[in-house]
């Protein structure tokens, strides 16, 4: 599952690059935004059952956390470009 959403959230962002109207586009960066989030939390219970060293699961958390504010500023920039 881990793997999943992390593939998920580059995945879904240039599928939605490509899309035609600025609405779905929007739509596929917030799924990959909602992936991000999934996978931070996989990551979380991963450090819980010490599946995922601590250390190296913070890091990740907050790599996580740095993706998912560039894809909400991506998501403002494309609403913004719809509205000129």
């Amino acid at each position: 599952q881990i793997t999943r959403s992390g593939l998920s959230v580059p995945s879904n962002i240039p599928e939605g690059m490509t899309r035609p109207t600025i609405k779905d586009r929007i739509r596929f960066l917030h799924i990959a935004r909602g992936s991000c989030a999934e996978l931070r939390t996989q990551i979380y219970i991963g450090m819980e059952i010490d599946y995922i060293h601590r250390e190296k699961g913070l890091q990740w958390v907050a790599e996580t956390k740095e993706i998912a504010a560039m894809l909400s500023g991506l998501i403002h920039k494309q609403s913004d470009f719809g509205k000129c």
